[in-house]
C-alpha cells in the first residue's frame, strides 16, 4: 500500500437519537444516527402496521388462501400416493 493516501482509521462513538452509543471504527470523526437497533420498531418488537384501506387485510386474506391451497395439494397428493 502507498504511504500518506489512506485515510485514518480510528475507534468511533456513534450516538442515536434516543441516547444509545455504538463504539465501532470509522474514518468519520463524530457521527449521529437517527433510529438505531435499540429504538427501532423492527428489532423491538414494537412494530405497528399502519393500514390504508384494509391493504394489510387484503395481503393476508390472500396469502391465506394460497397457504390453504399448498396445504389441500400436499394431502391430495398424499392420498394419492398412499393408494398406489
Amino acid at each position: 500500500m502507498k504511504e500518506g493516501i489512506h485515510p485514518e482509521y480510528k475507534d468511533v462513538t456513534f450516538r442515536c437519537a434516543c441516547g444509545a452509543e455504538i463504539v465501532t471504527k470509522s474514518t468519520a470523526q463524530k457521527m449521529g444516527v437517527a433510529i438505531c437497533s435499540n429504538c427501532h420498531p423492527f428489532f423491538t418488537g414494537k412494530q405497528k402496521f399502519v393500514d390504508t384501506a384494509g391493504r394489510v387485510e387484503k395481503f393476508m386474506k390472500k396469502y391465506a388462501v394460497a397457504e390453504n391451497k399448498k396445504a389441500a395439494e400436499k394431502s391430495a397428493e398424499k392420498k394419492t400416493a398412499k393408494k398406489k
